[in-house]
């Protein structure tokens, strides 16, 4: 994911990517956490996590800050954003809280000021890429407006979870032309992928190359 976002096939890299799910419980908060931390290892790049899923809020927890002030109090003109950046424990990855959970989440996201807020972002901060994790599509509506005011998007897909017609909307509603890609996440092998998996490439380097006998004979012999 971060070789696609860094290096496209074409164009400018997008910098602004909303991460977001067709339903609940598809590990997209914690692919978007992941991603922000890989980007930010970058020598040259900078991160910052901003959390829209105002309903379950779970991006802060992520890397041990509280849920306080965030999103929602900028959204409702209560504070500037500059002071609801919070850093974290990577030198160049920072996080937007969302702020406590909201009744009605869609009038904040689908407003105009978040439409500003996300070129604001862009403009303010021009050396960092802009993750935002947004709500399930089928569990909120605004994750479909919220896709059309970034660069790009990332569909992260739970096995056992979405079903093809759920994803096929959700990429239908988003628009195909948005779409980075798509995660598949938690994928479960079974007994017959297992085996292939260990008959190939992988399995003989993990089970072969790094044996233990072949590592003693390498270093009896003063190969490294």
């Amino acid at each position: 994911m971060r070789n696609a976002i860094l290096h496209p096939p074409s164009g400018q890299p997008p910098r602004t990517i909303l991460i977001t799910s067709a339903v609940p419980e598809e590990g997209k908060t914690f692919i978007c956490a992941a991603l922000g931390i890989n980007i930010a290892q970058g020598l040259e790049q900078h991160c910052l996590l901003v959390d829209c899923d105002l309903r379950r809020p779970t991006l802060a927890s992520l890397f041990g800050l509280e849920n306080g002030k965030g999103l929602v109090h900028y959204l409702r003109g209560e504070t500037p954003l500059a002071p609801l950046i919070r850093k974290t424990s990577q030198a160049k990855l920072s996080l937007i809280p969302s702020g406590p959970p909201v009744a009605t989440p869609a009038e904040l996201l689908d407003s105009t000021v978040m439409q500003h807020t996300i070129m604001e972002m862009a403009a303010r901060y021009p050396d960092r890429y802009i993750l935002f994790d947004s709500p399930p599509a089928q569990a909120a509506a605004e994750t479909a407006v919220l896709a059309q005011h970034v660069d790009a998007v990332i569909i992260v897909v739970r096995w056992g979870k979405s079903g093809r017609e759920q994803v096929k909307t959700l990429v239908e509603n988003i628009g195909r032309e948005k779409i980075l890609g798509v995660v598949f996440n938690a994928y479960q092998l079974s007994g017959l992928d297992r085996a292939l998996y260990k008959k190939g490439y992988y399995g003989y380097y993990s089970y072969g190359y790094y044996s233990s006998e072949t590592y003693t004979s390498g270093s009896s012999s003063g190969q490294n």
